[in-house]
């Protein structure tokens, strides 16, 4: 049975420490061993208060259900998904809010294979306010140089994973670039901020 997060356990967590609960929850996860929670007692422990251990930028994928792949529950990680798992603004200020305001010891980047917001960026693909949302990640597509003539479109998985992983690396440090608050933690060793990649296919996590 697990226990749930309080003041005391997530100040003495450190930032490695954060980031190696979250490991070893995926390694329960594919293995089939994953931790027993009184999901109703969490909602009452956590009414009055909330203190997760780490923040998690991931995509909206159906197939990448957070808490879920890390073993984590209610009231243990904080979670921005979005198509792509880039950053905005918006969610800048959602991380400073999960880290300096409420005491997050970590931040993960976590993108994933056969992403189909990757895909769509490859593909130029346009409808409405995608459109724009798609332009956020081509910077990772054209960082990716490829053989001349190589196909560079959502039908090559191995371009497409490149070009995901390349895209956590570039929000990586645009999070370091435009949040001077993060930033400061992250000098201070008060944060660490890792990537990941997670495998569609096996469940797997693997850190950048």
């Amino acid at each position: 049975m697990s226990t749930t997060q309080t003041p005391e356990s997530q100040s003495a967590t450190t930032p490695s420490q954060a980031i190696e609960m979250l490991k070893q929850g995926n390694v329960r996860f594919t293995s089939g061993s994953t931790t027993s929670r009184d999901y109703q007692s969490q909602v009452s422990q956590t009414a009055g208060g909330q203190y997760p251990i780490a923040a998690v930028v991931s995509c909206i994928d159906s197939r990448i259900p957070t808490e879920i792949v890390f073993d984590q529950g209610i009231g243990d990680i904080f979670n921005a998904r979005i198509a792509g798992n880039f950053v905005n603004e918006d969610i800048l200020g959602s991380l400073e809010f999960a880290c300096k305001v409420a005491g997050a010891k970590a931040i993960v980047v976590m993108g994933h294979t056969s992403c189909g917001a990757i895909k769509g960026a490859c593909d130029k693909a346009e409808l409405g306010n995608l459109t724009q949302m798609l332009e956020k990640i081509m910077p990772a597509v054209d960082a990716i140089h490829t053989p001349e003539g190589a196909d560079r479109s959502s039908a090559n998985a191995e371009f497409v994973d490149a070009v995901a992983a390349k895209n956590v690396e570039l929000t990586l440090a645009k999070i370091k670039e435009n949040s001077p608050v993060l930033e400061e933690m992250i000098e201070a060793n008060e944060i660490e901020i890792v990537g990941a990649m997670y495998d569609v296919a096996s469940g797997k996590v693997s850190f950048l």
